[in-house]
């Protein structure tokens, strides 16, 4: 039984992790102002909401495994506080204090209608300190941190994030109402020699009328011979 807990809470951290990267990547995708990864913007939120779902389940069953497995040495007290555990304390306690923020993430969702959207957009942006804090608990403290596939994955994540931040951040990148425009710069256009100047300056026309000779032309009185 012992055995099946350890294995449990290691297949969960380590797939929770992978789910945690695939919403925060979604999550950045769900802001542009166009499809994204091939799938509309639709799609990529619905699949961002269901890897947030199911990742929120594993991490439950994680934390959940880990508790009552009497080789992980942990107490309800340290899903709390963080860096108070017996066992590995800085790298258990990093683990802490990713489930914390992911629990307050998961409680403005819920409360969203309620705290509105400015203060729920404020504490969303904790996702993206939660998912280092994350990814450090699991090379720390995880017993396949040593592990080829394991650090294989690892790296993997960090440069899908990694990448999709950078993308975030760059100056094409457009959200939905607009707010940043791709920057255009100027090409310049090759000279040979010295180049004509062409007069931009329009020919002026002329508009005041030919004045028309309105005198009538005189007639004599004998008819015309």
């Amino acid at each position: 039984m012992t055995d099946a807990l350890w294995y449990t809470a290691r297949a969960t951290g380590v797939v929770s992790l992978l789910l945690l990267t695939v919403v925060v990547v979604l999550g950045i995708g769900s802001r542009a102002g166009r499809p994204v990864f091939g799938l509309p913007r639709f799609a990529v939120s619905l699949v961002h909401r269901n890897a947030s779902l199911m990742a929120s389940i594993l991490i439950v069953i994680h934390v959940t495994t880990l508790l009552t497995d009497p080789y992980a040495h942990l107490k309800l007290l340290d899903l709390l506080v963080p860096f108070d555990a017996a066992y590995r304390p800085a790298w258990v306690g990093l683990g802490t204090t990713a489930l914390d923020l992911v629990v307050a993430i998961i409680v403005t969702s819920l409360l969203r209608r309620r705290l509105g959207a400015r203060t729920w957009r404020a504490v969303h942006w904790f996702a993206y300190v939660m998912w280092p804090v994350a990814w450090l608990h699991g090379i720390g403290t995880g017993t396949d941190r040593g592990s080829a596939w394991y650090v294989a994955l690892a790296v993997a994540a960090a440069i899908a994030v990694a990448g999709a931040l950078i993308w975030r951040l760059a100056p094409g990148f457009t959200t939905l109402g607009g707010r940043r425009e791709p920057r255009t710069t100027p090409v310049p256009t090759a000279t040979y020699g010295v180049p004509t100047p062409i007069n931009r300056v329009p020919t002026p026309i002329n508009r005041i009328p030919t004045p028309i000779n309105r005198t009538p032309t005189p007639i004599k009185r004998g008819g015309i011979r």
